[in-house]
């Protein structure tokens, strides 16, 4: 099952994970980072890398977090966001 980027990431947007990820299936969001599904193997090194712990397996999302799994898949399927492959300052730090 592929990994899930979650609200702990939204107006955060670290990139850490990107550098590490050998498919290159991150995309970048106005505010988030989002994994493309269909892209990811599942090798979990993005996980550890994530300071702020917004990546999930999809089938251990929380609860409150479930939207996030359906919103990931349509965001990166819709092919308007950009591949991103290379860390860049986080949200916070382009302020």
């Amino acid at each position: 099952m592929p990994h899930v980027v979650t609200q702990p990431c939204d107006n955060c947007r670290y990139t850490d994970c990107v550098v590490v990820c050998p498919v290159e299936c991150f995309y970048e969001g106005q505010t988030m980072l989002f994994i493309h599904p269909d892209d990811c193997i599942d090798c979990e090194a993005c996980v550890p890398e994530c300071p702020v712990e917004a990546i999930y397996e999809e089938s251990n999302v929380p609860d409150e977090w479930q939207s996030y799994i359906a919103m990931n898949r349509e965001k990166t399927l819709a092919g308007d966001l950009p591949n991103i492959t290379e860390k860049k300052p986080p949200l916070a730090d382009q302020k």
